[in-house]
């Protein structure tokens, strides 16, 4: 029986003033800290628009809400932010969405 697939957007607005340092650790370091957990199929980055120039994102697929639910725990609503990366946050949330396997 297949499995209904998750899909994980977090946004994140960064302070401003260190968008500069903030930018390449979000492509590398939290990236590649989702993309290798089990079960993430896919990652993708979502970059600012001008309307939002401080506005962040990143969008993930997962093959199942069990191997989610090993990655971020049993609640989803909190963030997963790698080590040394909170001082960048000024505000984040997190939303899923089910792709059911029968669709």
């Amino acid at each position: 029986m297949a499995k209904d697939r998750i899909t994980r957007i977090y946004r994140v607005r960064i302070h401003p003033k260190l968008r500069d340092e903030f930018e390449p650790l979000f492509a590398s370091v939290a990236r590649a800290s989702v993309a290798g957990a089990p079960g993430c199929m896919q990652v993708t980055i979502g970059w600012p628009v001008p309307q939002t120039p401080d506005d962040y994102a990143m969008i993930s697929e997962w093959d199942s809400a069990e191997n989610l639910t090993r990655f971020i725990g049993p609640d989803w609503s909190q963030a997963h932010i790698p080590d040394g990366m909170a001082h960048f946050v000024a505000d984040c949330a997190v939303q899923h969405f089910q792709h059911p396997a029968h669709a």
